[in-house]
């Protein structure tokens, strides 16, 4: 007989969102920076580029991890992460020996192959369950275009090709469902810096509702899910997060939330557009620019933004830097410097240049970005902190400390409340701190 369901965390209920489903509400007040909940991932698959640096297990980033004796390929803080995490890496071990280099599976593929084994293994609720189940996960199948089911059929095909030994497959009806559900509820784990450490279901975050005026924020603290209030939260107020980058504008943000999650958002930021006007300031001229050139120019630049979203690791570097240079020269001629348009190819400039070494020139690039950063995200935003931290820490190796200092230092201010003031994270910068 299946256990009844954990209870829900303190202060916190499940409840029927007025035209959003299901939703998660306060049943008490949460000041700035408290902490809401935890969850534990139910299922995390670490990045095969962070393979080394950070514990496949636990996330972890430490030097001198051991590696796996058998595949060589997943590294391990010591014995006790490795035996924890082996039910799920043995999935991956024999395959990975048996293709060595043409093991190339998808995180999204990865995850669902953890998420297979883990049903298996523990049918009944988990801890990572207290208020939403796996199973009960929404999968929109019926929203799915075409191009949509031929990638899920895609990634079917990989499962079955890179996994078999330890893995018991339902049928392919029951494989798009749980695809679909892990496209629309799955995480991506990020570091201080906003990079990619790998992917995970949290199925009690997923819960929450979007808003682009977000109360509450998700971090990440190795595999465990942390939610802190960055507003203050009274009782009976709906708790939401974001689901989305909030840097562009109205029409951009509805797009990916269509194209992804399949609603609109009805939240303030999106009824009033008030921020539309300063994230799309067009340069003042003497013979300003008509609003078809101002029309065209915005098509141009998101249809840029996609081709960069689909460039991975700066592959092309000499290529990325030129059309990044080319991109940002032509939409001058139109857009301000803080029109959130020219701010992405900036902020694409500038990772070229943190990828190459460039260290000035990531500097020139970080300098120019972060004020609009501030004004056009939220308060307490992950990208205005990261920004901070970036810059701090590129101030500090070109030897201004001074300015390296303030920059770390109005991170830390912010990262205190978004992770909390005992976060690993701020710990490390506070130590950088003082070695400098």
């Amino acid at each position: 007989m299946r256990p009844e369901a954990a209870p829900q965390p303190d202060g916190l209920e499940r409840f029927a969102s007025p035209g959003k489903g299901r939703g998660l509400r306060a049943r008490r007040r949460f000041g700035v920076g408290e902490l809401l909940f935890c969850c534990p991932a139910y299922a995390a698959v670490l990045a095969v580029s962070e393979r080394g640096s950070h514990c496949d297990g636990c996330f972890a980033r430490k030097e001198g991890l051991s590696k796996c004796g058998r595949c060589k390929q997943a590294f391990y803080c010591n014995v006790e992460c490795q035996k924890e995490d082996w039910p799920m890496h043995k999935l991956e071990c024999a395959s990975m020996c048996a293709f060595g280099q043409n093991w190339n599976p998808s995180e999204t593929v990865r995850l669902t192959a953890r998420i297979l084994a883990k049903q298996k293994t523990h049918p009944e609720r988990t801890q990572s369950e207290k208020l939403l189940a796996v199973k009960d996960f929404e999968s929109h199948i019926d929203k799915l275009d075409n191009e949509k089911r031929e990638l899920i059929q895609n990634d079917i095909a990989a499962l079955h090709h890179f996994y078999s030994k330890h893995l018991d497959y339902p049928d392919n009806a029951a494989l798009v469902v749980l695809f679909a559900q892990v496209n629309c509820n799955g995480f991506t784990i990020e570091d201080e810096e906003l990079s990619h450490l790998g992917s995970a279901i949290f199925p009690d975050v997923a819960l929450m509702n979007h808003s682009c005026c977000p109360n509450v924020i998700v971090t990440y603290k190795g595999t465990l899910a942390e939610v802190r209030a960055v507003k203050e939260i009274e009782p009976g107020d709906e708790i939401f997060s974001s689901y989305i980058d909030l840097l562009y504008p109205t029409e951009d943000r509805n797009d990916r939330l269509r194209d992804s999650y399949f609603f609109n958002c009805d939240c303030r930021e999106c009824t009033t557009k008030e921020k539309d006007k300063d994230k799309l300031k067009i340069c003042k001229l003497n013979d300003p620019p008509s609003a078809e050139t101002v029309k065209d120019m915005i098509k141009y630049a998101r249809n840029v933004i996609e081709e960069f979203r689909r460039a991975k690791h700066y592959k092309y570097i000499l290529c990325l830097t030129l059309t990044a240079l080319a991109c940002l020269d032509k939409m001058g001629a139109v857009f301000e410097d803080s029109n959130v348009y020219m701010l992405h190819m900036m902020y694409q400039a500038m990772g070229v240049c943190l990828y190459v070494q460039d260290w000035e020139g990531a500097l020139r690039y970080g300098q120019k970005i972060i004020r609009p950063y501030s004004k056009h995200y939220p308060s307490y935003s992950l990208n205005v902190a990261s920004m901070w931290l970036k810059l701090g820490r590129l101030y500090m190796a070109l030897d201004n400390r001074t300015a390296g200092v303030k920059a770390l230092k109005r991170a830390i201010g912010i990262m205190e409340v978004a992770h909390g003031k005992d976060h690993p994270y701020i710990s490390e910068i506070k130590k950088e701190l003082e070695d400098h």
